[in-house]
């Protein structure tokens, strides 16, 4: 169960997602020893990126199911990320591709001045 945080500033409670650590996709793909981020590759053209430690998290998934049913396209199905600490637009909606890689690339939002920490409780919301 974990909390999702809108930017505009709601947030839903108690939802139950049921999908793939990102750190379990990691060692099945056995990333390089150096790889520190991971970029995130939509259907739409979007992206978004994450350190790996905070992606190792037990609550960041890959997530086809939501509350118990697949997960609707409209809330990025069949397979979005979720990243429950962060701001939504951090938990990329239909995920294509994931790239590990040494350096942080900035993605959709992030170039355009949104926070990359994206920290809700802390409502960092811009970077400037």
């Amino acid at each position: 169960m974990s909390a999702f945080h809108c930017v505009t500033g709601w947030t839903t409670f108690d939802n139950e997602w049921i999908g793939v650590t990102i750190k379990e996709v990691a060692e099945r793909a056995q990333i390089r020893p150096t790889a520190r981020f991971a970029t995130f590759r939509c259907g739409d053209g979007y992206t978004t990126s994450h350190p790996v430690n905070v992606l190792y998290d037990s609550d960041v998934l890959l997530t086809y199911q939501w509350d118990g049913k697949p997960l609707p396209i409209e809330h990025g199905g069949p397979v979005r990320l979720l990243v429950p600490k962060r701001y939504a637009y951090k938990s990329a909606k239909w995920v294509r591709a994931i790239t590990f890689t040494d350096e942080e690339e900035l993605g959709y939002w992030e170039v355009r001045g949104y926070s990359n920490t994206a920290d809700p409780l802390t409502e960092d919301r811009y970077s400037f």
